[in-house]
């Protein structure tokens, strides 16, 4: 959004503001609108020649500029054509109602409470048939999940997770120490310390399957790292594996974070960063024979060694 654009969605808001508030003070105005004092003597000092069609004095808004600029006191008149505060357009409610929902994902108690109230007002503006139109998914937990994480986190309480992890096909029980839910990529993840690996952790929620009480509060740890569209490459044991596909294979350039893809002879060259070896056994696995070649070479290994072992499993089995 450009500068302009700015100014004038501001000055819009702030015609009824200062109504509301007469003689208001300059540096509270200022803070209320997150600008500095003396963005918003610019403002004030465009809003002196917004008015009526005809531009005689009559027709302007009027301003004391002298108490504005000797007292910091903000005095309006002759504004009130423009008493009542902007309305929304259907595409702005319909923004909103997308980011309240995501928002909804990850807030609980209280918090979960006012953005349903926002949620409901909103639809009713947008109508059924502009609400219907507006959808939001993604994958997380039940909310009895959610909402108990979401308190442990206001109360600063540690908690056992009860987790099915994909990659490694294992239920874990970790205790964490939760410290916020995040919506990534169509998930919501729970970042927490881990006091089983003493470092931070992701957790996505639509594999937490419980949520028990732990021994313990939260410490001081720090800030997590960023979680980003570059959070992977922050991880020290991030590695960059190039992996050669079919056509049929290309998709996993659409679903997961690539460095980068080119074309190859037989299909494309993906290269992409892999932090957790069992993850690229599994999709390994999964794609099978789309997968053309693997470098470096040994990255593929256990997906041989797994591929093979289940083989030999299979080859075992009685005949009739």
């Amino acid at each position: 959004m450009s500068t302009s654009v700015e100014q004038v969605s501001r000055l819009l808001a702030l015609v009824p503001y200062l109504q509301a508030h007469p003689d208001a003070d300059l540096a509270e105005t200022a803070a209320a609108f997150g600008v500095t004092p003396r963005r918003l003597l610019a403002d004030l000092e465009v809003l002196w020649f917004v008015g009526l069609p005809g531009g005689l004095p009559g027709d302007l808004i009027d301003i004391d500029m002298d108490a504005v600029q000797s007292h910091g006191r903000i005095r309006l008149t002759n504004a009130e054509y423009l008493s009542r505060p902007m309305r929304f357009t259907i595409d702005e409610v319909t923004s909103l109602i997308v980011a309240l929902r995501a928002v909804r994902e990850v807030a609980g108690g209280e918090a979960g409470d006012a953005v349903d109230s926002a949620l409901a007002k909103l639809s009713t503006v947008a109508g059924a048939q502009e609400s219907r139109r507006v959808e939001f998914a993604v994958a997380t937990s039940e909310g009895g999940v959610r909402d108990r994480l979401a308190a442990a986190i206001a109360d600063g309480a540690a908690v056992r997770l009860t987790y099915d992890g994909l990659t490694r096909a294992e239920t874990t029980r970790p205790v964490v120490e939760p410290h916020r839910l995040t919506v990534r990529d169509g998930f919501v993840y729970l970042e927490a310390w881990s006091r089983d690996r003493s470092d931070w952790r992701t957790f996505r929620l639509d594999r937490v399957t419980a949520v028990d009480d732990a021994d313990g509060g939260v410490a001081d740890h720090g800030e997590p790292p960023p979680f980003d569209a570059g959070w992977l490459e922050v991880r020290a044991e991030a590695a960059l594996v190039s992996i050669t596909v079919t056509d049929h294979a290309r998709w996993i350039a659409e679903y997961y974070p690539v460095r980068s893809i080119t074309a190859a002879r037989g299909g494309w060259r993906i290269e992409l960063l892999v932090a957790d070896p069992a993850w690229l056994r599994a999709l390994l696995l999964r794609l099978g024979p789309d997968v053309l070649a693997v470098d470096p070479p040994t990255a593929a290994d256990s997906a041989r060694a797994a591929a093979s072992e289940a083989l030999g499993l299979y080859q075992a089995l009685p005949t009739e």
